[in-house]
Formats: C-alpha cells, sequence, structure tokens
C-alpha cells in the first residue's frame, strides 16, 4: 500500500511521532518510560521567557478553570441537591476529600506523571493520541480503531465540558450580587448573558491585547483566596484536622452509599486537571510545576479550609460560603468585581481550548474545514473559529436561560471530564506500554491508582444524569457520531478513489497516449494521497484531452505531531514529461499556505513555473446516498449534509479564488 506521507524514491523526513517521543531530542524519555533528566528543557523548547515570567502567564490561562472552583465547589457538597448538612464531621469529612482529590488527581496524575506525555510540547488528548504508535491508532475496518475512537470520544465530552464551564462560572460569580442583596437578585440571570454575549463577541479579536493582564488579575485572585482562607482558619485552626485522610474515610463509613455520590459535588473542585494538561503547549511543563506549587495549589487549599472554617462557626453561611467569607457591603461587590474576572478568564481558557481541539481535529481528518483565522501574527496557536465560537455561546446562554441558578447547572457539571480523565488514563497506559516500553509490573499499578479516582468519580456523577448530566453526554454523543461518520466516510471516499485511478508513474507512461494536446501555464491538481493520480486529473483528462506544459500533483499530509520543521515539509519529486509531485507536510496546530509553499519548493528546486498563469483544480464529490453504498443510506445522508457544509478547499489552502477550478463526481458511498 502507498504511504500517503512519502513520495515514491524519496525517503522519509522525519521520524514518527513516537519515535519522536521516545527519543526526546535527548531529553525525554528513558526505556524505563521515565522522563530524562533534562525533559524540563525539552519540553520548554519554543517557549520564550525565563520560568517565572511563563508561570505567571500559565496562571492566567491554565488554572482559570480549577481556580475558579472555590466559587461553588463546596457550596454544592453542603448545600447541592446531593449535599449533606454542614455539620462538624461533614465539613471536615468533604474538606478532607477535596485536600486529597487536589493533590491525588491533579498534583500527582496530571502534575507529576500525565504532562510527561507531550507530544513536541503540546498536550491535551488528541496530542496524547499521536503518541500511540500507528499500528494500533489505525487498527480498525471502519476507519477509527478502538484507541482513537476512545480519544474522540474523551475530546466530545470535552467540548460538553466547554459549554458548561462558562455559563456556571460567570453564573456563579453573578450570584454574589444576591448575596449583598436580594433586591439584585433579579438581575442575576440577566447580567450572566450579557457577559457572555461580550466574551463571545470579543473572541474575533484573538487574546492577544489582553493576555498580558491575565495573568496579574489570576495572582490577585488567588492572593485573595490565600488571604480569605489564612483569616477564617487562624480563628478555628481545629479545622487544618481534615488534613488527615482519616476524616475521608470516615465520611463514607458514616454515610455508606451516599457518601460515595458526594463525589458527585467533590469532583467540581478538580474539573481544570484536564485542561491543564490540554494548555501545556502554550507554556511548557516546568512553569505549571510552579505556578501550581507555588501559588495555585496553596491558594485553593486554604481558601476551602477557610470556607470549612467559617461552616463550623457559622453553619447557616452553607448557602454561599465564598461570599460569606466577607461582610455585606462594598467588600462583597469587590469580590463580585474580582470573582466575574476570574470566571472571565477560566471562560477564555475553555473557549480557546475549544478552538485548539476544533483545529486539530480538522487537521487530522475528524471533522469537516472550516474557516480558521489567526489572530496574532507572532502566535500561531492564537486562532478564532467562528463555528465553535458561536457554537459555544448557544449552548451556554441556553444552560443558563434554562437551569438559571449555579446549583442546578452544577448537575450537569463533572460528568464529562471525568470521563475524559478515565480515558485520558487510560490512552496513557497504552502510551506507557507500547511507546515508551514501561514494563507492565510498573505502568499496570499506576493505571489502577488513576482508574481508583476516575472511576469512582465518574460514577457519582451518573448519579446526577436526569439532573443535567444528560446535557454534556448528549453534545458529545452528537460529536463523536459526527466525528466517527466523517473520518469513516474520507477513509471510504479514499479507497474508491485510489481503487479507481491509476499510479502516478502508469499515469505518466500512457500521458501521450491520452493527451492530445500540451498549453502553456501550470496545473496544480490536490489529491489526497501521494503516489496516486488525483480523481480531479483523470476527470480532467478524460473529458478535456489537454494538459498543461507544467503540472503539479499536490498532496498536503497532516502529521500527528503540532508543527514540522521548515526543513522537512517540502518534498518535491520530479518525473517525466513535465510532470511534478509535491508533498506538502503539515502538523496538526500548522495552517497550510499552499501558494507559499508551493512558491518555496518552485524557489529551490528551479521548477519552471510562472505564478501568473497558474491554475489551481480541485475535485468536488456529490455524495448520493442510497441503499447500495458501504456506509448506508442514513449515515451517507449525514456525511453528505457534513461535506456540503465544509468549508471551501480554495479558503482553507488560501488559494486565490480566481484561479481556481473545481471540477464535480458523483459518488456512491
Amino acid at each position: 500500500m502507498n504511504d500517503p506521507r512519502r513520495l515514491p524514491g524519496v525517503p522519509a523526513a522525519a521520524p514518527s511521532p513516537a519515535e519522536r517521543q521516545a527519543a526526546h531530542e535527548g531529553g525525554g524519555t528513558t526505556p524505563g518510560g521515565a522522563p530524562g533528566p533534562d525533559a524540563d528543557a525539552a519540553q520548554a523548547h519554543g517557549h520564550r521567557g525565563s520560568a517565572a515570567a511563563l508561570a505567571l502567564a500559565a496562571l492566567g490561562v491554565v488554572f482559570g478553570d480549577i481556580g475558579t472552583s472555590p466559587l461553588y465547589a463546596l457550596k454544592e457538597c453542603v448545600g447541592g441537591e446531593h449535599g449533606v448538612a454542614p455539620t462538624p464531621g461533614n465539613v471536615l469529612g468533604l474538606l478532607s476529600l477535596i485536600f486529597w482529590s487536589l493533590i491525588l488527581v491533579v498534583t500527582v496524575k496530571y502534575v507529576t506523571f500525565i504532562t510527561r506525555a507531550d507530544n513536541d510540547g503540546e498536550g491535551g488528548i488528541l496530542a496524547l493520541l499521536a503518541l500511540v504508535p500507528e499500528r494500533l491508532r489505525n487498527r480498525g475496518t471502519k476507519g477509527v480503531g478502538w484507541i482513537a475512537g476512545l480519544v474522540l470520544l474523551g475530546a466530545a465530552l470535552l467540548y460538553g465540558d466547554g459549554v458548561i464551564t462558562p455559563a456556571i462560572s460567570v453564573l456563579s460569580a453573578m450570584e454574589g450580587l444576591a448575596v449583598a442583596t436580594t433586591a439584585l437578585r433579579p438581575a442575576v440571570v440577566p447580567l450572566t448573558c450579557a457577559i457572555l454575549v461580550g466574551l463571545f463577541s470579543v473572541q474575533r479579536w484573538g487574546t492577544a491585547r489582553v493576555g498580558k493582564v491575565f495573568g496579574p488579575i489570576m495572582v490577585l485572585w488567588f492572593t485573595a483566596l490565600a488571604a480569605l482562607g489564612v483569616a477564617f482558619i487562624a480563628r478555628n485552626p481545629a479545622v487544618l484536622a481534615a488534613l488527615s485522610p482519616v476524616h475521608a474515610a470516615r465520611f463514607f463509613a458514616d454515610h455508606g452509599l451516599r457518601g460515595v455520590a458526594i463525589l458527585g459535588s467533590v469532583v467540581l473542585v478538580i474539573t481544570g486537571g484536564e485542561a491543564l494538561y490540554a494548555d501545556m503547549g502554550h507554556f511548557g511543563r516546568r512553569p505549571i510545576r510552579l505556578a501550581w506549587y507555588g501559588l495555585a495549589l496553596p491558594a485553593l487549599a486554604l481558601n476551602y479550609f477557610g470556607q470549612g472554617a467559617l461552616l463550623l462557626q457559622t453553619p447557616e453561611a452553607a448557602e454561599s460560603p465564598f461570599f460569606a467569607m466577607v461582610p455585606k457591603g462594598p467588600l462583597t461587590y469587590a469580590l463580585v468585581a474580582l470573582s466575574a474576572m476570574a470566571t472571565v478568564i477560566a471562560s477564555q481558557a475553555l473557549i480557546s481550548g475549544a478552538y485548539s481541539l476544533t483545529h486539530q481535529a480538522i487537521q487530522l481528518g475528524y471533522l469537516p474545514r472550516t474557516r480558521v483565522l489567526h489572530t496574532s501574527s507572532q502566535a500561531e496557536g492564537q486562532i478564532y473559529i467562528p463555528v465553535t465560537n458561536w457554537a459555544l455561546a448557544a449552548g451556554c446562554l441556553a444552560l443558563v436561560l434554562v437551569f438559571q441558578h449555579s446549583s442546578r447547572l452544577a448537575a450537569a457539571y463533572g460528568i464529562a471530564v471525568t470521563g475524559t480523565m478515565g480515558i485520558t488514563s487510560v490512552i496513557y497506559f497504552v502510551v506507557m506500554r507500547s511507546t515508551w516500553g514501561v514494563p507492565l509490573a510498573k505502568a499496570l499499578p499506576l493505571l489502577l491508582l488513576f482508574l481508583a479516582f476516575d472511576l469512582p468519580f465518574f460514577g457519582a456523577n451518573l448519579v446526577k444524569f436526569l439532573d443535567g448530566g444528560y446535557v454534556p453526554i448528549v453534545i458529545a454523543a452528537v460529536l463523536f457520531t459526527l466525528m466517527v461518520i466523517w473520518k469513516r466516510g474520507r477513509v471510504i471516499l479514499a479507497e474508491r478513489f485510489a481503487r479507481a485511478v491509476p499510479s502516478v508513474e502508469a499515469f505518466v507512461r500512457g500521458l501521450d497516449a491520452s493527451c492530445r494536446a500540451r498549453v502553456p501555464g501550470t496545473a496544480v491538481f490536490l489529491s489526497s494521497r501521494a503516489g496516486k493520480t488525483p480523481n480531479v486529473l483523470a476527470h480532467h483528462l478524460k473529458h478535456n484531452k489537454v494538459l498543461h506544459e507544467t503540472v503539479v500533483l499536490l498532496t498536503v499530509v497532516t502529521e500527528h505531531v503540532p508543527r514540522v520543521p521548515d526543513r522537512d515539509r517540502l518534498q518535491l519529486a520530479s518525473l517525466d514529461k513535465g510532470v511534478h509531485q509535491l508533498l506538502i507536510r503539515s502538523g496538526f496546530m500548522q495552517s497550510t499556505n499552499v501558494p507559499a509553499l508551493l512558491r518555496r519548493a518552485a524557489a529551490k528546486h528551479e521548477l519552471p513555473i510562472d505564478f501568473a498563469d497558474v491554475t489551481y483544480y480541485l475535485g468536488r464529490e456529490t455524495i448520493l446516498a442510497t441503499d447500495e453504498g458501504r456506509m448506508g443510506k442514513v449515515t451517507e445522508t449525514i456525511f453528505a449534509l457534513m461535506a456540503r457544509n465544509a468549508g471551501s478547499a480554495p479558503s482553507y489552502f488560501n488559494l486565490p479564488p480566481e484561479r481556481v477550478v473545481e471540477l464535480g463526481v458523483q459518488v456512491d458511498l
């Protein structure tokens, strides 16, 4: 079978992602799977600035979600529908659960272990998939193997989390107004909607201009969390007894199954763990660890214990323990304002993460093309995707209008992120065994440790399914189905065209017989598979019988790495009779400007191309969706609908519209 990533006779330009991870360019994993001594340096590659400066910036992006959890987490544990009474024993038990969840899930699992699995510095569940050996990743008969399918489900669940987080975060902050005065209670939902509309409206301008203030605001936020916590701990230091896990064990012993169910509220403390991994590529592992241990973890722990100390003294504060930590009046309004800024930043991080996730899915072939706008000339990762932005906006506004209160919305929160957490643990185990070669005796205990808290958290959240937990599940199910259908349809389509057209060598040999005339100029035919004649070229020659003097068969391949170095992006093979093959390799975080890259190739290899006389030929398929295809009528109809609404290839590849010719063909899959 032809390798779509190589031209015949041209050696591969770069190692596979798994090989890159195993070698880690001198600073990565050892044969046992543990990072080498220079791992942090390798992972900080490409991140400019000191570790302290990057840690400051990380506070504004990476820890926005987990940093705003004190607004609602303990409140749901003692006042929500599935909460328990704020008795001294319950408060100490809950604080112990919260503290050890932060330690075991965020600190041990994510900060210590999961962040080691970077793909050229990039994190996130799709980047983790790229580290899985290709023989396992593509195992399956329908275009998506079980490992890839599991990762796609995790990515789909993250979209569900991305819809809920801005809604619950901003709504929780605005509910502080009702604590200050009941007269403002009717304004909570309208103000929340106004802030969300404003937040999504400014996304098209990008985050570059406001990014510099994110870090300092979050430093102020975490400092305020710590200061409030210390003040109340000083009044009741007995609350520190909850540092002992004995209180957590006693809580489970006292409450039985209901004690397990409370994990559905405790999970709100750690919902930012997966986002921490996903945003790792922006800053590197070392700055994230520095920010976590230096400020985020201490501030969160102190604030939760401060809220617990308040509840021990004033159980009636359970309705809103966070805002009850300051006297009613100006301080409450100031805390609401700071909370609003913090929640907007937290929402911004998840919105940006949704853009990155969508971009990666498009590049890897799991979603159809759509419009991707780069909002910074210096930072390639800063992008804006209008379709994703307004879909998230509509979802957030709908949730706020339907649920009205953060306590109701909290029921919908948790299933998505805990599902993704469990999937991440399984795929991390696969990477440890298959990519890093870690012995089973070392890898299996770590997997069991991770699942020992992933599965109880997920199971506890299933209890909330009918109360709102169905929301992210429905979102994830729809997106997962669409991604699988799209991937499978593209695989079947590529296989059909590969069978219908000859190899490039056979095409060139028979060119004189099939072509009646050659005309001046250059024709660029885009192909999805190197080594095979583009279907659009075969279609064009069959009906028109003429061909340009210079022909470029151009294939764009997205590698399972974030970025392909410039030296490896272009591979050219010049054949006979004025035919050339050009392979453009892009990472899943890169965009592909075909005309610019074609100019580079022409200059380097002295191709006879007059760019004032270049025509780009693209194929456009019309899917018939009958009962006779391999996909089935229903799934093929969905695939056809997605194909019709996909972004145009000329726009996606930056082709000049006036030089593009599209030839259509009807296909039944």
